[in-house]
């Protein structure tokens, strides 16, 4: 879990980091539909289950931009993490309850995926928050019951929870030969701005879109 501290009044991102984090604490969500059918069907192609696979994307995306990765040590100092893991809802039908498991950010689908399936063969039994949750993590949720057009997912800590909070619906045909999926994901506005969070959808529609060949 390698991090470096931020040295807030040196950072270019500095004067706006303190005014959204002193002056106007701001979460930004934005939900966004994206074109999940290459997803989809190379899933299916090799094996992988979808869920997984999309936590994959998200994971994939968010690692690779900074604005992202932004949390706080022990001490309060303000810190960007390496890597950051996904914190996901495990569900299990036969309760209606889930399990909120964190499995470690592989960088191959393939080698992420067979971790996911590990980390819940291994918690099936778990109810609520598996033990031994790492501090770098970002948040992802699926509500795959129902298409939605927005959802909103506020933290409630004092407003100084950094990291993305990541949502998706459920996927149908868009009457183009698509698979359209709502995607929402919410960013405190002191790391990040409307440019980041609109890129992050771009990437990820664009990831998405590699998978087909």
């Amino acid at each position: 879990m390698n991090c470096e501290i931020i040295d807030i009044d040196a950072w270019s991102r500095g004067g706006l980091f303190r005014f959204y984090m002193d002056k106007m604490r701001i979460v930004m969500s934005l939900t966004v539909d994206v074109d999940v059918a290459p997803l989809v069907k190379y899933a299916k192609a090799h094996g992988l289950r979808f869920y997984p696979s999309m936590i994959w994307v998200v994971s994939k995306v968010v690692n690779s931009r900074d604005e992202f990765k932004y949390g706080w040590d022990a001490g309060g100092n303000l810190i960007r993490w390496e890597s950051i893991s996904p914190s996901y809802a495990d569900f299990h039908r036969e309760d209606e309850s889930f399990t909120k498991l964190v499995t470690a950010y592989s960088d191959d689908l393939f080698d992420f995926h067979g971790r996911y399936l590990r980390d819940a063969e291994a918690s099936r039994a778990l109810r609520g928050i598996a033990p031994d949750q790492p501090p770098n993590f970002f948040d992802v949720s699926c509500l795959p019951w129902v298409s939605y057009r927005h959802v909103d997912m506020h933290v409630f800590d004092e407003g100084k929870f950094l990291a993305p909070v990541v949502t998706w619906g459920r996927y149908s045909p868009d009457g183009r030969g698509g698979l359209s999926m709502p995607l929402t994901m919410n960013i405190h506005h002191a790391v990040a701005d409307g440019f980041h969070l609109s890129r992050f959808f771009n990437e990820v529609q664009a990831l998405i879109n590699s998978l087909g060949g």
